[in-house]
């Protein structure tokens, strides 16, 4: 009896240990506010590669002269605004410090009041739309605004292609693609152009009716930020309509789907985005070599990435995002989510997509883009030209 007495107690000590140090273990949580199902599933999961491969690269984070392991937490909004809260709660439940996300303005907006009643920071990788950080202290994001990236595509369309008339395509009720192209309208309107704008119902699988439209209409240029989804339908119906006016697109078009689909036909693509490869810069090739091989070597990253290993904008941005959430951690020297907040107005940082650092709204003080054109034999991207602010 006393053998299985003293047993018993040792037992009890070595799970109370453990219980203990499981505890007291340090961890610091990131939410990945992400889709990874819905019309910008696609977006949506290189967005998050590129965050889970900085996890990887970076596992831990030092806070004053402990080191934290950092855990990602992910959860999939579904691309979706109805459920953009739901996930945003589910993340908060989960203690996370920061969130990072989402490929998606909608949902961004959507979730941003969960985040604000939590006083948890969030920032934006790909978000564009300006109504993301307006009148709020908690939403930063890393990239360019809609208003800079429409006043870009209108100039190239007015500047390369003597544009006179646009053809625009929206989806309905979406803040994103209806928020660009209104700023693409704007642009191209003071540049003397004219604008035919529509915009499709949710659910919309067959495009023809709106290429045709294009067609008749006699315009220059067919410009449509839509998701990756629709711009695979939008180029299909484009080749076998033999539409011959350049397609001019957004982020959202800087996919290998979009690359995949537009390989072999005769439609003209460009697009504005946030990251070229080729540069000689150690950190930018660093990024490229590593991200290939982690993909080369991992078979869920690499579906993830649509099948093989080019590597899209927002990929580099999900990396970057990653590691300003490091900066601004160490920075408050705290894993509370109110520290990390006050924080992060200071936070700078050197990405592989530029230098990151948030003027007095939380957006970004970006003032570059880059255009790519499709290249129809490789099913590669043509790098183009380095756009700035006039």
């Amino acid at each position: 009896m006393k053998k299985v007495l003293l047993s018993l107690v040792a037992a009890l000590a070595i799970f109370s240990f453990v219980s203990c140090g499981e505890k007291n273990s340090n961890v610091v949580k990131i939410g990945v506010f992400e889709p990874a199902s819905g019309d910008n599933g696609a977006g949506g999961k290189q967005e998050t590669l590129g965050i889970q491969y900085a996890n990887y690269v970076t596992p831990t984070v030092k806070i004053g002269n402990v080191e934290y392991k950092v855990q990602l937490e992910i959860v999939d909004n579904e691309s979706s605004n109805d459920k953009a809260v739901t996930a945003a709660s589910e993340l908060i439940s989960k203690g996370v410090s920061v969130v990072l996300g989402s490929y998606g303005s909608g949902v961004s907006i959507a979730a941003s009041d969960t985040f604000a009643a939590a006083n948890v920071p969030a920032i934006g990788v790909t978000c564009t739309n300006p109504q993301v950080t307006l009148g709020n202290d908690h939403y930063f994001r890393i990239c360019f605004l809609d208003p800079f990236q429409g006043t870009v595509l209108a100039n190239f369309a007015v500047d390369n292609f003597k544009a006179k008339k646009a053809y625009c395509l929206a989806k309905l009720g979406d803040d994103y693609s209806v928020g660009l192209c209104n700023y693409f309208n704007e642009a191209f309107s003071k540049l003397g152009g004219e604008v035919v704008y529509e915009q499709f119902p949710e659910g919309t699988s067959d495009f023809s009716a709106y290429v045709a439209n294009a067609k008749k209409s006699g315009c220059d240029v067919f410009f449509s930020p839509v998701s990756i989804e629709a711009a695979a339908l939008i180029i299909e119906q484009a080749n076998t309509q033999g539409l011959s006016i350049p397609i001019l697109a957004s982020d959202t078009w800087d996919s290998n789907v979009v690359l995949a689909a537009a390989k072999g036909t005769n439609v003209k693509i460009y697009v504005t985005t946030f990251f070229v490869e080729g540069s000689e810069d150690k950190q930018v090739v660093d990024f490229v070599n590593g991200i290939r091989e982690y993909l080369n070597s991992n078979a869920t990253a690499l579906t993830n990435n649509g099948g093989n290993d080019e590597i899209a904008a927002v990929t580099a941005m999900g990396y970057d995002a990653y590691y300003t959430a490091l900066e601004a951690i160490k920075l408050a020297g705290s894993v509370k989510s109110e520290d990390i907040k006050a924080v992060l107005p200071k936070v700078t940082y050197k990405g592989v997509s530029g230098d990151i650092a948030f003027n007095e709204i939380g957006d970004a003080n970006r003032d570059v883009a880059y255009l790519k054109q499709v290249n129809n034999e490789t099913g590669k991207w043509n790098f183009i030209a380095v756009q700035k602010v006039k």
